[in-house]
This record gives C-alpha cells, sequence and structure tokens, in this order.
C-alpha cells in the first residue's frame, strides 16, 4: 500500500477499534478475547483493503469478521470441552469490564443464543438501525425482529435483566 492509502487505513482502524473491542467483549463476556477478536478482523481488512474500500459499507464487513471470529472461537472452545480426560482449567478471575459495561448484563448476554445475542448486541449495544444489523448478519430485517423480540423476552425471564438496562 501506498502512504496514502496506510493513513487511510490507519484512520478507519482507530475511529473503529472501541466499537469493535466492545462487540467482542458482548460475544464472548472476556476483554483480551475480544481485543484479539478485533486485531484479527483489523488484519483481515487491512489484507484486503483496497475490495473493502470499494464495498458499500466497510462497517458491515468489519462487524461480520468479528462476528464470524467469535463463533470460530465459541466452536474450538467448545470441542475443547468435549475431549475426554481433557479438563478445562477454572477461570480463577471475573470476565473483564469494559468501558464500565454492567456485568450483569454481559452475563445475560452470554446466555442467549449466538444469534441472538448478536441482534441484540448490534441492534441496541452497537445502536444500529435494523436494517443495519440486517446486512451484517446476512438475514431479513423481520429475522432481526423476530430475534431481537426472543432476545429480550428470554432477558426478561432470566436473571431478572431488565429490557431498559439495554435501551
Amino acid at each position: 500500500m501506498d502512504s496514502r492509502t496506510e493513513a487511510e487505513f490507519a484512520e478507519f482502524m482507530r475511529g473503529r477499534w472501541p466499537a469493535l473491542v466492545r462487540l467482542g467483549y458482548g460475544l464472548t463476556g472476556d476483554e483480551r478475547l475480544a481485543e484479539d477478536l478485533a486485531r484479527a478482523a483489523l488484519a483481515k481488512v487491512y489484507a484486503s483493503w483496497p475490495r473493502v474500500l470499494r464495498a458499500d459499507d466497510p462497517d458491515v464487513y468489519l462487524r461480520r469478521i468479528v462476528l464470524n471470529a467469535s463463533l470460530g472461537k465459541v466452536r474450538r472452545r467448545r470441542e475443547r470441552e468435549r475431549r475426554p480426560g481433557d479438563e478445562a482449567e477454572p477461570e480463577t478471575a471475573p470476565p473483564a469490564r469494559v468501558d464500565g459495561d454492567r456485568p450483569a448484563l454481559v452475563a445475560a448476554l452470554l446466555r442467549l443464543p449466538v444469534g441472538q445475542r448478536s441482534v441484540v448486541l448490534l441492534r441496541y449495544w452497537m445502536d444500529m438501525t435494523e436494517a443495519q444489523v440486517a446486512a451484517v448478519l446476512g438475514c431479513s430485517v423481520g429475522s432481526v425482529r423476530s430475534q431481537a423480540s426472543r432476545a429480550l423476552a428470554n432477558l426478561r425471564v432470566g436473571e431478572d435483566v431488565a429490557e431498559e438496562v439495554l435501551l
């Protein structure tokens, strides 16, 4: 890349970093893992930066990478948990907090199915429109609405986390 393109990417990265880490944290409940997801996503975007710039919305592309990467981490973690004879090390510290996020809210989000959690994080935590969420997730606006409705109902039922905490 030339210096102008490098500077353009650096500005893009600086502007997206906090939101990416926050999204990753909401998906995983772990600040270090969230930073790893953000770094990996930005590395992939850097590798194909000219193509990303031609996309309609580079942010959609970037968020989709974070979501897909987090799903891969969850799958690998589940596979490790299923191996007979392997015992996972117990967690010794509670998940880190990012930007004052409420630990109870993060814990409640982590209990949601991945699809519902993704919709809630993008729609309410990242303050995206239903159409933007649908574009990131590659689904219809109706699916976003139904997943959000189910997620909020699940949050109301579980651990007494009120809907207004999200809003």
